[in-house]
């Protein structure tokens, strides 16, 4: 009989910091580019080179450290990590392992109604590797070292997850947090967020962790429950063939569906870390501390609350606008201009996410301006365009970014508000379908929709449905 087995989690999710520069040198951080042609002698190692640290990188470590409830280390220091791989040009790493920049704090998840605080142990700096690109068609592995020495922050999570879900909700909480403060874009796709899974099984009651197992870099969190869910089947089948766990880094195959051994997992001892020689040690002031403080942006659930009570728009809307910020900025830039909040929540909830999923977008990808969309909904509430002809202007808003109001005009689209044009069309389409008639004045009030659709379609579109309705039960 299968016992009754617990997953246990921790992670290590490394996040690439949104500095223009490097962590210790002036090269570009920036995504792309020809291989190995953001690069220079102090990211490649090269003998005699010195780094200088970067201000920023210490700056958006301890908004990340405030901003998840950490205690700030004021006196820290970096180290070295020693280890040889092709894609580490120094032969080590420069990182912090005995004075973390931030230590002890804390997000709180909700998982199926059930809230809980997931530990945080540390957050250090370190800078980034570069990357291995593995060529099937002449059977080598090249080397781009533009990644070298870009900043990282990791963020090493206490082993208090017990399910794919709840790292999933820790996950993406965490990366709002830091999409809000603007430390990092999180592009999962870009390798801008990854994360290393730690995953071993006990038995339920057990007082001791089971042997763990690490896998590394997972850029999708699709790929992340599958993983967890293949790895924790993986162990508990080994345990109940009284099999032993090997402590190791595995590589999880994600079209295969299932992780193969990489190497034994090392300890800290194996990288003969010692204090880094080329660089001082780093104090935080007070004031600059407070500083950064008061910098602080309105993180998600703050928002979340502000918007129901100052906007008064629904808690489902507030949840779908928060979940992003570049919708919660679309949001709140647009309201600024038109001061219609349920209006503009609308045209986000509805047009926008439909548009979105059309074209398999994400909302970072937006283009439109806000004052654009503002215009569209003054076009709308001054009846210049019916809602029909404004769902096709915002699909051109939405792809172009065009001025709505010179779209309009350019092409004809305003609502015809000419009575007395209105008027002549539809005692025109009463003429054309007199059993519509017979049917409205026999109870059928389905009769008049059938007339206002065939109103609208004779004027193009270009008409204002309730005046069409007022004037056809005017003359009926």
């Amino acid at each position: 009989m299968m016992k009754n087995y617990e997953t246990v989690i921790g992670l290590e999710v490394h996040v690439e910091l949104a500095t223009k520069s490097k962590i210790f040198c002036g090269c570009t951080t920036e995504f792309g580019g020809a291989p190995n042609t953001h690069v220079c002698p102090v990211c490649t190692g090269m003998p005699g080179t010195l780094p200088v640290l970067n201000k920023k990188v210490v700056e958006y470590a301890i908004a990340a450290g405030l901003a998840t409830g950490c205690t700030i280390t004021q006196k820290c220091k970096f180290d070295r990590k020693n280890y040889f791989y092709p894609d580490l040009p120094k032969a080590y790493q420069v990182s912090q392992l005995y004075l973390p920049i931030c230590r002890d704090g804390g997000i709180e998840i909700e998982v199926d109604g059930v809230k809980k605080v997931i530990g945080i142990h540390e957050i250090h700096m370190e800078e980034d590797a570069g990357k291995l690109v593995h060529d099937p068609w002449d059977d080598c592995t090249l080397v781009d070292y533009n990644r070298c020495g870009v900043p990282l922050v990791e963020i090493v999570s206490d082993p208090d997850m017990r399910s794919a879900d709840e790292v999933i909700a820790y996950l993406e909480k965490l990366k709002l947090i830091l999409q809000y403060l603007g430390v990092s874009d999180c592009k999962m796709q870009e390798g801008s967020l990854r994360a290393d899974i730690n995953l071993s099984i006990r038995e339920v009651g057990a007082p001791e962790f089971g042997t763990r197992t690490e896998m590394k870099n997972m850029n999708s969190f699709k790929a992340i429950a599958r993983a967890i869910e293949g790895e924790r089947k993986r162990q508990i089948e080994l345990l109940e063939y009284g099999k032993k766990v090997v402590q190791e880094t595995r590589r999880w195959d994600d079209n295969k569906d299932t992780s193969f051994a990489m190497r034994s997992k090392e300890d800290a001892q194996d990288y003969r870390y010692f204090p880094e020689p080329d660089l001082v040690p780093i104090e935080i002031g007070d004031d600059w501390l407070e500083e950064i403080k008061n910098r602080e942006p309105e993180l998600r659930d703050a928002k979340m609350l502000r918007y129901e009570t100052e906007y008064d728009i629904p808690e489902y809307d507030a949840v779908i606008i928060t979940g992003s910020k570049k919708l919660a900025d679309i949001f709140e830039a647009t309201v600024a201009i038109c001061n219609k909040p349920k209006e503009v929540s609308n045209w986000l909830m509805v047009e926008t996410m439909r548009l979105l999923k059309e074209h398999e977008m994400e909302p970072e990808e937006i283009k439109f301006a806000p004052e654009n969309l503002a215009k569209l909904i003054g076009l709308v509430d001054t009846k210049a365009i019916n809602r029909t002809v404004a769902k096709e202007v915002f699909e051109k808003v939405f792809a172009e970014n065009i001025d709505p109001e010179q779209y309009v005009e350019a092409n004809g689209l305003k609502t015809v508000n000419d009575e007395g044009a209105l008027r002549t069309t539809i005692e025109g389409i009463i003429a054309a379908n007199p059993q519509s008639v017979e049917d409205y004045h026999n109870g059928k009030e389905k009769a008049i929709g059938f007339l206002v659709g065939q109103t609208m379609k004779a004027m193009k579109g270009k008409a204002d449905p309730g005046m069409i309705n007022q004037i056809l039960k005017e003359l009926l």
